[in-house]
């Protein structure tokens, strides 16, 4: 108890310097839970598109992104008449570009698609979707920043597409985007097949089965189950190494601002020191004051960090804009492997200042002005 009001009492002297040590970790802590959920989260959505109601995903093999993977139409008809699959949904991912919009989602689909037979319909109705080739279906933000709806003609790249529908999801990507049938997609793209086929096995157990028989059958693609291919994916790879490497950076300066404190604070403190060394504080209670010092701030930097990104957070999804591209469920690992950064950076950065201190000697310190 008397150790713990020692520690208390050294950094109520310095309450600003003491402020300052927390702000810089809570604001390190913010960011980087911040950056790490909005990252994970547009991970999870872009997963949610390729997942939508299937198991498995074939694209071509050793792409550096799916906008630039092709999935051949025979290739996708002679695997949807596989026994093993329920049913194979091509997807044709592609960037288009309207007045004062120049990137827009684009997917192009079958009316069988998830993404459009699940969706909520504000307006128009599912069974008209692929009828005409100039035809287009849009998530409600998109209708909303297009000025659009059902019956309107929009501009899209170098053509015009009459809306035929309105829908709601609850995946951003998908919310903002527009939904060609997906021959209108190809002719638009200039491209003979899909981006990806999505697979609905009738037997999950048959997952390995399937795997193995798109290998053999068609080199140039490979099959994976959701997960893996989230785990996989070298693009999901580069979001969160970013996310991770930014929070970093931010906790690194925040450690940086903790041992200056702590230098500082040894440094006006060597007589006092110096006082309870010669009082019988031995080397390890010293360093162990200095460290608990350091470890009360990085704590309490911590989860204030905690609270300020969570209100962030919520913040951003309020905005119209962000509306479906936010996604603040964080999760429990991410918190508990942000506070013990934390409290490592803060216990790392007082490293030095209690070496420095556990130096100090008694007889000469007290001479010291």
């Amino acid at each position: 108890m008397i150790f713990l009001r020692l520690i208390l009492t050294n950094l109520q002297r310095h309450r600003i310097r003491t402020f300052i040590s927390i702000a810089g970790i809570a604001f390190s802590v913010a960011a980087m839970i911040t950056v790490v959920t909005i990252l994970q989260g547009a991970i999870g959505m872009f997963s949610g598109i390729l997942s939508s109601d299937s198991q498995l995903i074939v694209f071509e093999r050793n792409v550096s992104d799916l906008f630039f993977s092709t999935v051949s139409q025979t290739a996708a008809e002679q695997i949807a008449k596989w026994p093993l699959v329920a049913h194979a949904d091509p997807v044709l991912f592609g960037i288009v570009s309207s007045a004062d919009h120049p990137i827009i989602t684009c997917f192009g689909v079958t009316a069988q698609d998830a993404r459009i037979r699940k969706a909520s319909w504000i307006a128009g109705n599912r069974s008209d979707f692929g009828i005409h080739d100039d035809d287009v279906v849009l998530g409600a933000r998109a209708a909303d920043f297009l000025h659009a709806k059902v019956g309107s003609e929009v501009p899209i790249g170098h053509g015009a597409f009459r809306v035929i529908g309105v829908l709601k999801t609850a995946n951003g990507f998908e919310d903002g985007g527009v939904f060609m049938p997906i021959a209108s997609a190809q002719r638009f793209f200039h491209k003979d097949g899909s981006s990806v086929l999505t697979i609905k096995l009738r037997s999950s157990g048959d997952a390995d089965a399937f795997k193995a028989r798109v290998k053999q059958q068609f080199p140039n693609l490979i099959g994976l189950e959701d997960a893996e291919f989230t785990r996989s994916y070298s693009q999901f790879k580069i979001l969160k190494a970013t996310a991770w490497a930014v929070g970093g950076c931010g906790l690194l300066l925040g450690g940086l601002g903790v041992a200056n404190t702590m230098i500082m604070s040894v440094f006006t403190r060597i007589r006092e020191i110096a006082i309870l060394r010669v009082n019988g504080f031995s080397n390890t209670q010293i360093a162990s004051m200095i460290f608990g010092e350091s470890a009360l701030v990085s704590l309490v930097g911590a989860l204030c960090g905690l609270a300020v990104g969570i209100v962030a957070l919520f913040g951003l999804k309020l905005i119209p804009a962000l509306d479906g591209y936010i996604d603040v469920s964080i999760r429990l690992a991410v918190l508990l492997i942000v506070i013990l950064l934390a409290l490592v950076t803060g216990v790392a950065g007082a490293l030095y200042p209690a070496i420095y201190a556990m130096r100090i000697r008694a007889v000469e310190a007290l001479r010291f002005e």
